[in-house]
C-alpha cells in the first residue's frame, strides 16, 4: 500500500518539532510529525495521572512523574553511575556512559518533549557567543550573528509567551529594537532575589585586568504571569493555560515544582504550540520510534523515514512503516537526532555526526544567611547573576552564569528532610524545639547554581553499537564524555566569586565537594568539584561555515542531502552559557522559513 505523501515529514515532536509545524501549518503546507511517545499525554486527563505520580515519587527528579517507555526509552538521573570501561551490554539505565567523567543530564521522551520538566528559563545569547574563535581565539563561530537570530528571538518569545523585562535584560552588548517590550511583565522576584539585589549593588570582581560588575537581573521566565498590554504594538498578549484545559494555569500559582512538572501547566510546554499546529493541518503520528534515514545513493536526496510503530510499550512488537515527503526534518533531540543520523550513514561528509557534545557543568555552592530570606517559595529561581557572562577572562577560562535559588538546599542536600534528620539524630531534639530550629535553618537557606561554560570537543561524542540495543531493537546511546581544564577553570572562578558574595552578605559557607554517587567529580589546581549536568544537550549536528568542518548550514540543511534540515539545540555550534531552549526555539523559526523558501 502506497502510503501518504507530504510536504514535510518531522521527527520529534517537542519544542522544535511543534514549532515547525506550526508554522508550516500556518502556511497550509501538509505537515506529518512522527512522535516515539504516546499520545496519551496530551489529555487533561493523562497530565493529572504524572502530576499524582510526581506526588507519590521519593525522589523528585526530572523525570519522575513519567512513566519510562521501554520501547522509547529515556535517560534518568537516578540511573548515572561512574563509568566503567568497558561497559557491559546489561549496563543500567538508557545511556552507555564511557566516561571518564558522567554525563549526568536527562531528558524524557514524550509528547511536548523536555519542556514538560524545564526550568522555564528563556535567554537570549549574547552576541560574542556567536564568534568566540574570532573574538576570543577558542571554539567556533557560528555562522550566523546575533543581529541574525534577533528577529527569530522575538518570535520565539511570542511563542514561549516570555515573561521579563526588556530594560533589565539589556547587558553585554544583548540588544532590543525601539519600542519591543516581552509578552507578559517579568515574574515578581522573591524575597530571597531581593536580598541579593540590595547585598550586591555596587559589587565587582577583577579578573585580569579588568573589574566586572556582580549584578542580580531578574530572569526572562517561560511562564504566565502578568499580560502586558503594550506587546505587540497595543494587540496585548493572551497567556495560554492548560492544554484541553485552557481556564487553568493562566498565572504562575507558585507551586514550585517547575521541575519536574508544573501541576496547571502555567509553564510552558511544546504541547500547547503542538495542539495548534493540529488544528491547523500537521498530522501526528504517535508511538513511532523512527529507525532510518532512506537515502537514494543517487542523488543523495532522502527518500524516507523508516519507523517502528508499536501497539504496547510493554511489548517488543511492531510494524515498520515509511512516511515520505519532499522535505525531511530531524528534530528528536541532540542525541536522539544523532543516533538516527549515525544509524542510517547520513551526513558523512565532515565526520562531525555526534561529535561535540556539550552540556553546561553544573556547580552548587551553599550557605546561611544572617536572617531568614523565605526559601522554598516560588520558581525554582526568578533572578540570576547574568554580568559575568562575557569578558576577557574567556581566552583563558569558562564564562559562566548563576542561579539564585529560591529552594534552600534541596537540591545538593535533599534539605529539609536531611536537616530533620540531623537535628534528631544529632542534636536529639523533638517537638515545637525540633520544629523551631528546622524553621530557623531552613528559612535561612541560600545556594547559587552556576552553568558552566563548556566548548565543543570532537571526543566528547554519541556512537552507536550493536551490542547496546534497546526492546525494539534501537540503538541506545553510547556517550564519551569529560571536562576540560578551560571549563574546570570556570568552576574555580565560580567558587572564588561566590565566596566573595558570601563575605559580602553575611552567609556562612557550608559548601562542600566530594565524590558523589552518580556526580561528575573534577580537579582544578589541587581543589575538587562536584558538578551535575544542566540538562543541557547541545552539538552533535552543529551549523558551520562548509561541510568539512559542521553538519548542517546557516539555513539549518544538511549539507550532503538538499531536502534534508537538522533543527535543535544539536545544530548550535557552541553551548556558551545560557539556558538553550529560546535559542532552539528562534532556530526553529529560521529553518522553518528556510523550509518554506524550499518548497516554493
Amino acid at each position: 500500500m502506497t502510503e501518504p505523501r507530504y510536504d514535510v515529514v518531522i521527527v520529534g515532536a517537542g519544542l522544535a518539532g511543534s514549532i515547525l509545524a506550526k508554522v508550516l501549518g500556518k502556511a497550509r503546507k501538509r505537515v506529518l510529525l512522527l512522535e516515539a511517545a504516546s499520545a496519551a499525554g496530551l489529555d487533561p486527563a493523562t497530565y493529572r495521572s504524572y502530576v499524582q505520580q510526581f506526588y507519590l515519587a521519593l525522589a523528585k527528579v526530572p523525570n519522575s512523574p513519567y512513566p519510562n517507555n521501554p520501547d522509547a526509552p529515556s535517560p534518568n538521573v537516578l540511573d548515572i553511575q561512574t563509568p566503567i570501561v568497558p561497559p557491559t551490554p546489561d549496563t543500567a539505565g538508557y545511556f552507555v556512559q564511557r566516561g571518564p567523567q558522567p554525563f549526568g543530564s536527562d531528558y524524557t521522551r514524550t509528547v511536548g518533549g523536555t519542556t514538560l520538566h524545564w526550568f522555564g528559563h528563556s535567554f537570549r545569547m549574547v552576541p560574542n557567543d556567536f564568534k568566540m574563535r574570532s573574538t576570543y581565539g577558542v571554539g567556533v563561530d557560528w555562522p550566523i550573528s546575533y543581529q541574525d537570530l534577533e528577529p527569530y528571538y522575538r518570535k520565539a518569545e511570542g511563542e514561549i509567551g516570555v515573561a521579563a523585562d526588556v530594560e533589565d535584560q539589556k547587558y553585554l552588548g544583548i540588544t532590543f529594537p525601539d519600542g519591543y517590550v516581552y509578552p507578559m511583565f517579568k515574574i515578581p522576584q522573591s524575597f530571597v532575589d531581593q536580598k541579593f539585589v540590595e547585598g550586591l549593588k555596587g559589587m565587582t570582581v577583577r579578573f585580569g585586568e579588568r573589574d566586572y560588575e556582580v549584578r542580580a537581573i531578574s530572569t526572562p521566565q517561560g511562564r504566565n504571569g502578568m499580560p502586558n498590554p503594550s506587546y505587540d504594538g497595543g494587540k496585548g498578549y493572551t497567556p495560554r493555560g492548560a492544554v484541553g484545559d485552557p481556564y487553568t494555569g493562566q498565572r504562575c500559582e507558585g507551586n514550585a515544582s517547575c521541575i519536574p512538572i508544573c501541576p496547571v501547566q502555567a509553564k510552558y510546554n511544546a504541547r500547547k504550540t503542538l495542539a495548534d499546529a493540529l488544528d491547523l493541518r500537521a498530522e501526528l503520528v504517535t508511538q513511532a520510534v523512527a529507525s532510518k534515514i532512506e537515502i537514494d545513493p543517487a542523488s543523495g536526496r532522502v527518500k524516507g523515514i523508516s519507523y517502528k510503530r508499536y501497539n504496547d510499550p510493554k511489548s517488543k512488537e511492531y510494524t515498520t512503516h515509511t512516511a515520505r515527503g519532499a522535505i525531511y526534518v530531524i528534530a528528536a533531540h541532540s542525541i536522539e537526532s544523532a543516533k538516527l543520523l549515525l544509524a542510517s550513514g547520513a551526513v558523512k561528509s565532515s565526520g562531525e555526526v555526534g561529535r561535540n557534545l556539550m552540556d553546561h557543568p553544573f556547580i552548587s555552592t551553599w550557605g546561611l544567611a544572617p536572617e531568614p530570606v523565605g526559601a522554598f517559595r516560588g520558581p525554582g529561581s526568578s533572578t540570576g547573576i547574568e554580568t559575568l557572562r562575557d569578558g576577557e577572562f574567556r581566552r583563558e577560562r569558562a564564562a559562566f552564569r548563576a542561579d539564585i535559588d529560591n529552594w534552600g538546599w534541596g537540591f545538593v542536600t535533599n534539605s529539609p528532610y536531611s536537616d530533620v534528620t540531623a537535628l534528631v539524630n544529632q542534636n536529639n531534639l523533638f517537638g515545637p524545639e525540633l520544629r523551631r530550629r528546622v524553621g530557623d535553618i531552613v528559612s535561612s537557606q541560600v545556594r547559587l547554581g552556576f552553568l558552566i561554560e563548556q566548548l565543543p570537543e570532537s571526543t566528547n561524542r554519541v556512537t552507536i553499537d550493536p551490542a547496546y540495543l534497546d526492546q525494539l531493537g534501537n540503538y541506545r546511546p553510547i556517550i564519551d564524555y569529560d571536562v576540560s581544564g578551560y571549563s574546570r577553570a570556570g568552576m574555580a572562578a565560580a567558587k572564588a566569586v561566590s565566596d566573595l558574595i558570601y563575605q559580602r552578605m553575611g552567609v556562612e559557607d557550608h559548601t562542600e565537594y566530594d565524590a558523589w554517587p552518580g556526580w561528575g567529580y573534577v580537579t582544578y589546581q589541587n581543589a575538587g568539584y562536584t558538578f551535575t549536568g544542566a540538562g543541557h544537550f547541545l552539538g552533535t549536528h552543529r551549523m558551520g561555515f562548509t561541510k568539512a568542518d559542521s553538519v548542517v548550514d546557516r539555513r539549518l540543511r544538511s549539507w550532503d542531502h538538499e531536502n534534508l534540515y537538522l533543527v535543535g539545540c544539536g545544530s548550535m555550534p557552541t553551548a556558551a552559557t545560557s539556558n538553550p531552549s529560546l535559542t532552539m526555539a528562534a532556530l526553529s523559526f529560521l529553518a522553518a522559513e528556510n523550509i518554506l523558501k524550499a518548497l516554493r
